[in-house]
């Protein structure tokens, strides 16, 4: 079954491609502020089902124009990655600015933080829906399966000095990640010790997302109705 991975992340496609999986890429813009009081499972699940749909939106103006390339059933993989602190509730997003940076670092340093990855995969199919006026027939991407997991890593950072930190975010390594910090990369020096999964704290827990993905494609999950 073919498989479309709904991220712009050069981390999660590089996980994809070590598994030596077959997919292609389609980039998805999406609001992903925090709304007021939400937890951190309702933002997480809000973001994948979020992304899942914009892609969804996104191909079917593709199958207006290609039907022949979208006949097949196949998957769309979402994920989102975010830190929390200890306190379960306290979300780690990407940092705006410095000042954003430094405030999450001062609360995870000397600590224990949880990195939260949720992968959804939606399987959808080409299929003719009727308009209702005028009467006639078109085509759009039904959902027809639906699966999420959330993988959860605990991470132990160093003692960080204000120097430690102003020399990262010079780096400019922690713009583009959850909790301002990279474990693949510089970021690794302050991860003293880690309880759980590598790859989620790299923002795709690769073994887990390959279970789901071929627990869907043998057909052995509960089908989500389409609304």
């Amino acid at each position: 079954m073919d498989i479309v991975l709904a991220s712009g992340s050069p981390r999660r496609r590089e996980l994809l491609e070590r598994a030596q999986l077959d997919f292609t890429i389609l980039s998805v813009d999406i609001d992903e502020t925090p709304l007021d009081n939400e937890s951190p499972t309702a933002y997480i699940e809000r973001m994948v089902a979020t992304k899942a749909d914009a892609a969804i939106h996104k191909l079917c103006d593709t199958s207006q124009a290609d039907h022949d390339s979208l006949t097949s059933p196949f998957i769309i993989l979402t994920s989102d990655t975010i830190g929390v602190l200890s306190d379960d509730k306290t979300v780690l997003v990407k940092p705006v600015d410095r000042e954003h940076a430094y405030s999450m670092w001062q609360r995870m340093s000397d600590n224990v933080h949880e990195v939260w990855t949720a992968v959804q995969a939606t399987q959808v199919q080409l299929l003719p829906i009727a308009k209702p006026s005028p009467p006639e027939s078109t085509q759009c991407l039904q959902v027809i399966n639906q699966q999420r997991i959330t993988e959860r890593t605990e991470v132990t950072f160093i003692p960080l000095t204000t120097q430690i930190m102003s020399d990262y975010w010079d780096s400019g390594e922690p713009a583009d990640k959850a909790g301002g910090y990279g474990i693949q990369g510089l970021g690794a020096a302050w991860v003293s010790r880690i309880n759980g999964s590598y790859t989620n704290v790299v923002g795709l827990p690769l073994a887990q997302t390959l279970a789901l993905i071929k627990e869907m494609t043998e057909g052995s999950m509960d089908t989500v109705n389409p609304l």
